[in-house]
């Protein structure tokens, strides 16, 4: 089919007035290091239920309950529904559209003859089709595409997260487990210590200076036992909520702090993170969406060539016979005068791809940031660990020269008592520290990407239960 020639120079000349299409601006653009600053030794791949590494079948099933109920994740999975019937509505646009219409019904005239009473329909089939010549629709079916791509991988970031917190959170529950023992452990022992103060004075082996101190000391410590119960139905309460489930408590037998195995470090160069982590690839395919969708808005700027064509017929009882038409034709719009709203869509289409991309450099070096920070974070704590244990040895040790050098006579009370607050003390800093320690692991995978990959996100997610799955 030949086109005119004047409408042929008309769409030269609108194309000349596109101008050049705007580039994505330089400082954008992403360059990883190329080796992290803390090192790694020992590194191995990342499953992807790594949360089994712990070694706590009760972490295990926490976590496949929130994958399975969390509210945040459904959310997630409900959007890549809606993105994917976008991406199929966006496609549907490019194919012929036909539609079925008709008209019908009966008249009744007064002539001259007398009234005169007639019955007829006209049903008409139309077609059309929009070519498409310059790739609006084109371009805007790979926008829904690769919207439905970053809505998958925001699905997988969701279910990755979740899965951390949750560990995070039971981790963290088994920690002020661990330190409550402790609390308790020393409630009783300084009740048994205020019980012989009491009896030591009564006697008047013992001041009522000492006395006091005793029972001061007891009251400090006994005071802890309620903090740490609280922080522990609060810890639940948000552990409950990640499961799907109202507040309650949350059932951890046969699960402690020390028996939980500590993961290996997770390998990977800061080069791979860019395609390991489902937040980036989220955020790149972003990028790729609001590129196609300023293509899309540049090509409404040229003409629009469209095939249509109908066809009909009508029935009449005062036809003898049935008649027929059609139409097939050509129509071409284009813009010649519009304010300049179709520039200004473009402008602001060009100036949301650079928002994409600059959201994408923040995304990337965030997570470059988070792989450094956990890396360090997981060497310091260890250091810290074993400082810590061995301050707790060194403490009990005085705890004990203290004790024996007070009932001998030779040290006052108390150098006992400041003995004790540095036993508790260390010990509950070593508890927090084997939790901070272990947390830092979690954080870690979770910014590896947890074993995610591009196939596995490809049609459904690693992280997210067949029964979420849209």
């Amino acid at each position: 089919m030949r086109r005119p020639a004047p409408l042929l120079a008309l769409t030269l000349a609108l194309g000349g007035c596109l101008g050049p299409r705007p580039a994505v601006p330089p400082a954008a653009a992403v360059t990883p290091p190329p080796n992290w600053r803390s090192p790694v030794a020992g590194a191995a791949a990342i499953d992807a239920d790594w949360w089994r590494g712990f070694g706590d079948q009760n972490l295990d099933a926490l976590v496949q309950r929130a994958l399975e109920n969390n509210a945040d994740v459904a959310r997630a999975a409900v959007a890549v529904a809606q993105a994917r019937a976008q991406l199929r509505e966006a496609q549907a646009n490019r194919g012929p559209e036909v539609d079925l219409a008709g008209l019908g019904g009966y008249t009744r005239q007064l002539e001259v003859i007398g009234p005169i009473t007639t019955a007829g329909a006209e049903p008409q089939i139309t077609a059309s089709w929009d070519l498409d010549l310059f790739g609006r629709l084109a371009n805007a079916s790979a926008a829904a595409r690769a919207e439905l791509l970053s809505t998958k991988a925001s699905r997988d970031a969701m279910a990755l997260s979740t899965a951390s917190t949750t560990a995070s959170a039971y981790i963290t529950l088994l920690g002020l487990d661990a330190q409550l023992r402790i609390a308790k452990a020393t409630v009783a022992a300084r009740a048994e210590q205020l019980r012989i103060q009491q009896r030591l004075t009564d006697r008047g082996y013992a001041s009522q200076l000492e006395l006091r101190q005793a029972e001061a000391e007891y009251r400090a410590t006994q005071e802890l036992v309620p903090q740490l119960q609280l922080s522990i139905s609060q810890e639940e309460d948000a552990l409950s909520v990640l499961l799907g489930v109202p507040p309650a408590a949350v059932r951890r037998e046969q699960s402690d702090l020390e028996r939980l195995a500590t993961p290996v470090i997770p390998a990977g160069l800061p080069s791979e993170l860019l395609r390991r982590r489902p937040d980036i690839y989220a955020a790149e395919e972003a990028v790729v969406a609001a590129d196609r969708s300023l293509d899309s808005a540049r090509a409404e700027m040229l003409p629009d060539f469209s095939l249509t064509g109908y066809a009909g017929g009508a029935f009449a009882t005062v036809l003898p016979t049935p008649e027929s038409f059609y139409l097939i034709g050509v129509s071409a719009l284009a813009p010649i005068l519009d304010s300049g709203r179709r520039h200004a869509r473009a402008d602001a289409a060009a100036a949301r791809r650079d928002e994409a991309a600059f959201a994408y450099r923040g995304v990337a070096l965030r997570a470059f940031q988070e792989v450094e920070d956990t890396l360090a974070a997981t060497q310091r704590l260890d250091e810290r660990r074993a400082a810590l244990t061995a301050e707790v040895g060194a403490d009990a040790a005085a705890l004990r020269v203290a004790s024996e050098r007070y009932q001998a006579g030779y040290a006052p009370y108390i150098d006992q008592i400041d003995a004790q607050r540095s036993l508790l003390s260390a010990q509950l800093s070593l508890a927090q520290v084997r939790t901070d320690r272990l947390l830092a692991f979690v954080r870690l995978y979770e910014a590896m990407g947890g074993g995610w990959s591009q196939s596995t996100s490809a049609n459904a997610s690693f992280l997210t239960p067949a029964a979420a799955r849209p």
